[in-house]
């Protein structure tokens, strides 16, 4: 079986939801000692945001010409075959300004390829990525939950919902810690309630 493990945080080592990924990818590799992890730190090596030429490609077009879009190009193509190779997928996914990093955008714009992961029929599109777990280590400063009185400002976990059951995932998992910004001690609480639920998660 095959993991791919994403990262976005910007903040290194002081990252939550990187310390949340990191928990999870140890209790899936713990329980499956025959996985196959590939690491992509998003924020370390970015892949640029879509263009004209990208979009072009994407649809049979001309390869890009800029030698620094030829080679963005073809790094977002390995980040496509990475996630179609994936039985398992685990993302790191701070909350930036009520939604995604940047970063974690231009991967999913990478994905969402139509003929690759999902398809424009006569009855509506249709995802063509289902049968992968896909987990995610969402961090939040603030408290964004349903009943939160800020719960309409949350675009980052409603959106992957939306993007991974778009292409037909339907085992999607978050391991939630929020409210980090509060203060050192909800911090704390919520990084430690979120390592218990990754070391609690299902072994396959």
């Amino acid at each position: 079986m095959n993991l791919l493990h994403i990262d976005a945080s910007v903040l290194g080592d002081n990252s939550v939801s990187r310390k949340i990924s990191a928990a999870i990818v140890a209790r899936l590799t713990a329980a499956n000692p025959g996985l196959k992890v590939t690491y992509r730190d998003l924020a370390a090596q970015p892949l640029g945001h879509l263009s004209g030429e990208h979009v072009a490609a994407n649809f049979g077009g001309p390869q890009p010409a800029a030698p620094h879009v030829q080679a963005d190009y073809v790094d977002g193509q390995a980040a496509l075959a990475e996630f179609l190779a994936a039985d398992i997928v685990v993302i790191g996914a701070p909350m930036y300004n009520f939604t995604l990093p940047t970063q974690l955008k231009a991967w999913i714009d990478r994905l969402l390829i139509a003929g690759k992961t999902f398809r424009y029929t006569a009855g509506g599109p249709e995802g063509l990525a289902g049968g992968k777990r896909v987990i995610v280590a969402l961090s939040r400063g603030g408290f964004y939950g349903p009943q939160s009185p800020t719960a309409a400002y949350e675009h980052s976990e409603s959106y992957l919902r939306t993007v991974f059951g778009f292409i037909g995932v339907t085992d999607l998992e978050f391991v939630t810690a929020e409210g980090i910004a509060i203060g050192p001690e909800q911090r704390e609480t919520a990084v430690k309630g979120a390592l218990e639920a990754a070391s609690l998660l299902r072994a396959a």
